[in-house]
């Protein structure tokens, strides 16, 4: 299985359009690029794979696997990426601004089922964030 992220890049936050195989579920707020810079940056473009991660904070959630120089790189709800992300990704279900948006954990739910069912069949998961090409 693969998702798909088209970014597009702004001063105070990253959006996102989200897709699993070809299909839209929905968007994504990341904090704005920064260079890489931990807790202040979203994570360079790239293919990373996905595990299943579980913690008290979130429950059950994303982890992606070796993001150059950062770690516990997560996909988890959130609707503020200033307030609440450190590097993280948050699926949402309306964007309202750079880096904003609204009801995440409804389309969190849709990317869990989606990619837990697949892990579950053994099959492998990755993530593919590149650059919106439509928005330049």
């Amino acid at each position: 299985m693969e998702l798909t992220i088209c970014r597009t890049y702004y001063e105070d936050g990253t959006n996102g359009r989200l897709y699993a195989d070809g299909e839209f579920l929905g968007f994504t707020i990341e904090l704005p690029w920064r260079d890489n810079a931990k807790m202040e940056s979203c994570i360079p473009e790239g293919r990373y794979e996905l595990a299943a991660r579980y913690s008290e904070q979130f429950h059950d959630h994303l982890i992606l696997k070796n993001v150059p120089n950062r770690s516990l790189i997560l996909i988890h709800p959130a609707n503020n990426a200033i307030k609440e992300l450190r590097g993280c990704i948050a699926p949402v279900s309306v964007l309202t601004g750079p880096g904003v948006g609204l009801r995440s954990r409804l389309v969190f739910t849709t990317v869990i089922e989606k990619v837990y069912k697949a892990l579950h069949k053994g099959e492998a998961v990755h993530i593919n964030i590149k650059k919106n090409l439509e928005n330049g």
